[in-house]
C-alpha cells in the first residue's frame, strides 16, 4: 500500500513507518511545516520517500493519513483529489481537545467519509466526534532496549516547549520537583525555562535537541523518569522511558492512569506525593530497578510496535477497500 502522510510528529512517525508499506512524505525547498520530508534525528527506513508537491498528482496513492485540518486543502491542491471521496483517507488526531472540554467539537465531526483515529481512548471519549466514524489505535514505540542503569542520582523529564506551553505540560511543577532530586530536562524550546518558571539552574539542567539514540542513552543513566504533564495525549517519551526500564513518577492525568501501573513507580494527582516518590527512588537504586522492570513489562504488554502496526494495517485495509 502507498500511503501519503506529512512528517508532523517525529516520534509517532518513526513508529508508523516501520510497517510493510511505501510511505510518501511531502518535501518543500524550505523544509517548512508542510514539507519537512524525511526525519533527520530519527532512523527511518528506505520505504519512506520524499516527494515534491508538484509531482503528487502523478503518484499512485492508496490512502492519505491526515493529521491537521488544513491538510484537506493541501490534498485537494496537490493531488487534485478529494480526501474521503477520490482518495481514501483517515484523520489521525494526536491531541487532547482544547477549549470547552468535553464539548470541543472535532474539525471533522460533520464528515462521515473520513474516520477519526484517536491515539488514546481518553481522547476518543473527550472529543465531540459528531457523526464521524471513530477508531482508536493506541501508541506503539520502537523498542530502544532495556538500557536503564540508573547510575546517576538524578531525575529525567522530556518536554517540548515548556516556556510556551507552561501549565499544560507541568512546567510550573519543575521547580518544586527539583527540591526532591536534581532534574535533567530534555526537549525543544527550553530557552528561558529557568527565568519563566523560577527554576534554579543548579538543580534544573537543560538539554535541547538531542538525537533520539543519544536521548535514550542519557535518559537510561538517570534514576527515575518524571512525567509532570497535565493535559496532553499520552507522551511517547513516557512510553519509551518505560521500554528503557525506567521507573516512572507521573501525574494521574489523561491516559496515564491506564498506561502506567502503580508498581512502576507512582501515579498520582498530588504533586507532593510525586516529589516524595522521586526522592525515594533516587535514593534507593534497588527499588528503582524493580519499579523499572514493572514499567518495561507494562510497556511491552500494551504498547508494542508489532501490535501498533497490526492495528494500523487492519484499519488501512478497511479504509482503502
Amino acid at each position: 500500500m502507498r500511503i501519503l502522510f506529512w512528517h508532523v510528529h517525529g516520534s509517532y512517525a518513526t513508529a508508523f513507518v516501520q510497517g510493510r508499506h511505501d510511505y510518501v512524505v511531502p518535501v518543500t525547498p524550505d523544509r517548512g511545516p508542510d514539507g519537512l520530508g524525511r526525519a533527520r534525528t530519527w532512523d527511518w527506513p528506505a520505504s519512506v520517500r520524499e516527494v515534491a508537491p508538484e509531482v503528487l498528482r502523478d503518484q499512485d496513492l492508496d490512502v492519505v493519513v491526515l493529521q491537521r485540518p488544513h491538510e484537506l486543502a493541501l490534498v485537494r491542491r496537490w493531488t487534485g483529489r478529494e480526501p474521503g471521496r477520490d482518495l481514501p483517507a483517515v484523520y489521525l488526531e494526536h491531541n487532547t481537545p482544547r477549549g470547552d472540554v468535553p464539548s470541543t467539537r472535532h474539525p471533522l465531526a460533520d464528515r462521515t467519509d473520513v474516520p477519526i483515529v484517536h491515539v488514546t481512548h481518553f481522547n476518543a471519549l473527550f472529543w465531540d466526534n459528531g457523526r464521524a466514524p471513530v477508531r482508536v489505535v493506541e501508541h506503539g514505540v520502537v523498542d530502544p532496549g532495556e538500557l536503564w542503569t540508573g547510575e546517576l542520582e538524578r531525575a529525567a523529564v522530556v518536554v517540548n516547549e515548556p516556556v510556551r506551553r507552561g501549565r499544560v505540560v507541568g512546567a510550573d511543577l519543575l521547580a518544586g520537583l527539583s527540591a526532591a532530586a536534581p532534574l535533567d530536562v530534555y526537549g525543544m524550546g527550553l530557552t528561558g525555562l529557568h527565568e519563566r518558571w523560577g527554576c534554579d539552574p543548579m538543580s534544573v539542567s537543560l538539554y535541547e535537541d538531542l538525537p533520539q539514540h543519544r536521548l535514550h542513552t542519557e535518559l537510561a543513566r538517570r534514576r527515575v523518569y518524571v512525567h509532570p504533564v497535565r493535559w496532553t495525549s499520552l507522551g511517547l517519551s513516557l512510553l519509551e522511558a518505560m521500554h528503557l526500564g525506567m521507573p516512572v513518577a507521573a501525574l494521574a492525568t489523561t491516559e496515564v492512569v491506564d498506561a502506567v501501573p502503580q508498581e512502576a513507580g507512582c501515579v498520582t494527582t498530588d504533586p507532593v506525593r510525586l516529589g516524595s516518590t522521586v526522592r525515594e527512588l533516587v535514593h534507593d537504586h534497588e527499588a528503582a530497578r524493580v519499579a523499572g522492570k514493572a514499567a518495561r513489562v507494562a510497556g511491552f504488554e500494551r504498547y508494542s510496535l508489532d501490535r501498533f502496526l497490526a492495528d494500523w494495517d487492519g484499519l488501512l485495509q478497511e479504509v482503502a477497500r
